[in-house]
This record gives C-alpha cells, sequence and structure tokens, in this order.
C-alpha cells in the first residue's frame, strides 16, 4: 500500500473532514480527495459514508483505522527514542495516573522537576481506566496496583494505606471516635463503592458500613473525599500520605488501616533508554524518599 495514501486516510479519519484533514496536511480538499479514491480503488473498497455533516467509517474503513492508529503510535514511540538525546532531557513525555494520586500527591511536586528541566513538557493524564502503555497511550503510568501488560518495566514505588481522617475542629464539634462502635455516630465519607478504586480501599468501606453509619457521602475519587473532610463534613477514608501534605486533618482510630497498597511505576521495554523517563522516574523516587523520611521523623 502507498504509504503517504495511509497517511492521508488517517488524517481523514481522525477529522472526520476533508476540509479538516486538508488544513492539518497542508493539502487542498480535492487532493485529499483524489488520494482517499485512489486508496479505495487500490483496495476495491468503500472506506468512507459520506453525508452533509462529514464522513463516517465504513466496516472497512475501521479495520484500516486501526491499523493506521496502531502504525503511528508505533512511529510516534521511534521518533521519541530517535530524538531523546543522551545528556538532554526535552519534548513531551505523557504520565497517567488515578485522578486521587495526580491531584493530591503528585501535581503538587512537579515544580521542582519543572525547575530541573524546564523543556520538559508534561501531558498528565488523569483517569481510573488503565492505559494501554504498549500501544502508547501514555509514556509512563504510576498505578495502585502491579501493571498486567506485557512488555513493560515497572518499578514498586511504595506501599500505601487507606486510613480515617477528619480535621480537628470537626471532632472538637462532634467527638472523636475511640472504638469502630463510635462511627455510629458521625458521617463517613469515601469512595462511591460503584467507582473504579483498589480493592483495599473497597474492602475497608464495607467494614465501616457494618456499624451503621447514619450518614454517608460518596465521591467518584479521592480528591472529592478531602475536600468535603477538609469542610467538616466527616470522617473520610482516604490515602495515608495525605498526613503529611495536609496538617489540617489527623489521623481517626490510627489503628484502623486498609492492607497494603503497592503503588508501581511502569513504562515501555522500548523506552528504556529515553532520558525523559529516567528524568521522571528518578525525580518520583527522590521524592518519595524525602517522603519516607519525614514519615520517620
Amino acid at each position: 500500500m502507498d504509504w503517504d495514501k495511509l497517511r492521508i486516510f488517517h488524517a481523514v479519519a481522525d477529522a472526520g473532514s476533508l476540509t479538516h484533514a486538508g488544513d492539518q496536511l497542508h493539502l487542498s480538499q480535492s487532493a485529499v480527495s483524489r488520494q482517499i479514491r485512489a486508496l479505495e480503488e487500490s483496495l476495491n473498497a468503500t472506506l468512507f459514508h459520506r453525508h452533509a455533516r462529514g464522513l463516517i467509517l465504513t466496516e472497512q474503513g475501521e479495520l484500516l483505522f486501526d491499523a493506521t492508529r496502531a502504525m503511528v503510535k508505533r512511529l510516534d514511540a521511534a521518533t521519541a527514542r530517535i530524538r531523546d538525546s543522551e545528556e538532554e532531557v526535552f519534548g513531551e513525555l505523557r504520565v497517567t495516573t488515578t485522578i486521587g494520586f495526580g491531584t493530591l500527591w503528585l501535581a503538587p511536586r512537579l515544580p521542582k522537576l519543572f525547575e530541573t528541566y524546564p523543556e520538559l513538557n508534561i501531558d498528565l493524564m488523569l483517569e481510573e481506566r488503565v492505559l494501554d502503555l504498549p500501544m502508547r497511550e501514555a509514556d509512563v503510568a504510576i498505578r495502585m496496583k502491579e501493571p498486567s501488560q506485557a512488555d513493560l518495566i515497572r518499578k514498586r514505588l511504595m506501599m500505601i494505606n487507606m486510613c480515617l481522617f477528619a480535621t480537628q475542629k470537626y471532632l472538637d464539634e462532634r467527638g472523636t471516635p475511640e472504638k469502630m462502635e463510635d462511627l455510629s455516630q458521625h458521617r463517613i465519607l469515601c469512595q462511591n463503592p460503584r467507582s473504579a478504586q483498589v480493592g483495599a480501599g473497597a474492602t475497608l468501606v464495607s467494614e465501616l458500613m457494618t456499624y451503621d453509619i447514619p450518614s454517608l457521602l460518596t465521591v467518584n475519587n479521592y480528591y472529592g473525599v478531602l475536600q468535603g473532610v477538609l469542610n467538616n463534613l466527616g470522617i473520610g477514608v482516604l490515602p495515608d500520605y495525605l498526613g503529611q501534605d495536609f496538617p489540617q486533618i489527623v489521623r481517626v482510630l490510627p489503628e484502623v488501616q486498609s492492607s497494603d497498597v503497592p503503588v508501581f511505576l511502569a513504562y515501555p521495554e522500548e523506552l528504556r533508554h529515553s532520558q525523559r523517563i529516567k528524568a521522571f522516574r528518578d525525580f518520583v523516587q527522590e521524592e518519595i524518599i524525602a517522603y519516607r523520611k519525614n514519615v520517620a521523623k
């Protein structure tokens, strides 16, 4: 197949429009249209349904688009490796992690990384869905369980536990629980059991619910739970690392916590020699070492 025609097809399929694809490729609409027609003739297949609002891929078009999408991602990976300097760190690094960890732990620490590498661009993708690293949906991931995808380099960064936190103001007004049974006098704030979360957190929440909790606020991520706690709404189920970064919250029932939750950093084997990956990995490890030292004080 003609690689140039495939490149044009991919742009049209991605944009859903001959005009928009032409703008991206710096080609006229008629030139793009001619290339698509020629590709369809060479394949003896119709790749697009044409209608007034744009273009829709046919079944054959979807098959080809899946192939060109995979090709583009592999080419992006190769380009990233070629552009990586042996001594300099620059360009874009796509980092994915959960909403809670990304907003509450990682993002506040990124200024240190940018101070060291001012030409580095971070695309931070925060979502509970596990992105496909081998297919280059992201370059590096921080996840609350060991990745199961093949061809990944992975490193366990630390262990965290889900614990109970509240503000001192809330506890002064409502009383401090001394045993689990006392939770029946309090509102519990936690991640929604139906939302994606680590199993250890869900298990702890299930245990808490056996104590006749009169009032409950559930949120689909830990950032929302923390905001509720900071606004004196109740006792929240939150990761233990927040106790250091948010001194206005205090542990409640310190003996109560989830089982260990491992935190892993992972990236594709093909990016092993990427200077951007190395810079980010070293930065995260240094921040975790600093965190552990502060906890140990």
